[in-house]
Parts: structure tokens; sequence; C-alpha cells
């Protein structure tokens, strides 16, 4: 018995364009002032969306959003569960008291990548507020954690998984769930 993965296109390198497109005009129409916005990504796609949502903000409005990352890996309360990785320092620019921080992840799942982002980011000091955006929300959650901002909402099953490829990492660009089918080689 061997495992192979079959994939499904969510959402294509248009489509995914078109999303980012969108959450920005979201975030410009909710957050009153962009200059006491701070981007947050989360490892590892998070930060390259920090990256996009960054540059596209500049393109709509001529400012420069403030962005950084955090890493929440020693915040998790299931490292047991998903293991560790090498961590990557925490790029914060700026105080983040009575900042407007808008956390940035690729996909929420469980809600506690999320819930240790909020942690991590609590031990640098108390924003004004916390915002979420994800591009995909998977379901499937264990606390009561929800975006403010979603680029697609996509129903899965536990054994499957979404993923979003950027060019610059994965040398192609879009949103795809995978898999996993059990195949019998005889």
């Amino acid at each position: 018995m061997s495992k192979q993965t079959k994939k499904i296109v969510i959402l294509t390198e248009v489509e995914l364009r078109k999303t980012i497109s969108r959450l920005t005009s979201e975030i410009i129409e909710k957050v009153k002032k962009l200059d006491n916005l701070l981007l947050v990504g989360i490892p590892t796609r998070g930060i390259e969306l920090t990256e996009v949502l960054e540059r596209e903000l500049f393109a709509r409005t001529g400012l420069r959003v403030r962005k950084g990352s955090i890493d929440p890996t020693f915040y998790r309360d299931d490292q047991n569960r998903v293991g560790t990785r090498l961590i990557q320092a925490a790029d914060i620019p700026t105080p983040i008291e009575k900042q407007e921080i808008l956390l940035i992840d690729d996909v929420i799942y469980t809600g506690r990548t999320t819930r240790a982002a909020i942690d991590a980011l609590y031990s640098w000091g108390r924003p004004q507020r916390v915002m979420l955006l994800v591009m995909v929300d998977r379901g499937h959650r264990e606390l009561p954690i929800q975006p403010d901002f979603c680029g697609k909402k996509v129903p899965t099953s536990k054994i499957e998984s979404v993923s979003l490829r950027l060019n610059n990492i994965d040398n192609e660009e879009g949103v795809f769930l995978e898999s996993l089918l059990s195949e019998d080689i005889s």
C-alpha cells in the first residue's frame, strides 16, 4: 500500500490576486488610520503574505504601512502534537502600545497558532487592537477565534490540508487543497 496526494486548486493565481485586492480594500475600509497599523506575519507563508499586502496597500494609498513578524512556536500549548521547528526571530519594528495590529496567516485551522501568536505579541506590549487576516479558513476550530478578514472559507476534512503557494517561494501561485489517497500497488 502506498500513499499518493491528490491536489485540487482552490484559488488560481488570478483568483488569488483578486482575493488579495479585495482583502486590501477591506483593510482600507475597516482601519481608520493606516499610519497606526502594523502588519505582523506569522511564519511561514503569513510573512510572505504580509509583504504582498504591504505592497498592495502602498500601491493603493501611497502610505508605507509598517510590517513585522512574530513566531508563536514557544507560546503553543500543543508543541508535543505539532513538534518544533527552527524558530524565526521576531521582528517588531515599533513599540506596539496604542497600535492597531493586523496578524496575518495563510490558513486558520484550530485557532491554536493564532492564540499563541497573540500571546507572543503581548510579550511586546499591549496594542490598542489586534485583528486577524487569513487567506483560508478551513474550519475545525478548537478555540473561539475568528478572522476579521478572510480570503476564502473552505470546508475540509481533518485528513486534508490547505496550502498557500507564492511564486517567490514555491515557483507557483495559488491556494491548493491536498488529500491523501491510498492506492494498492500489486
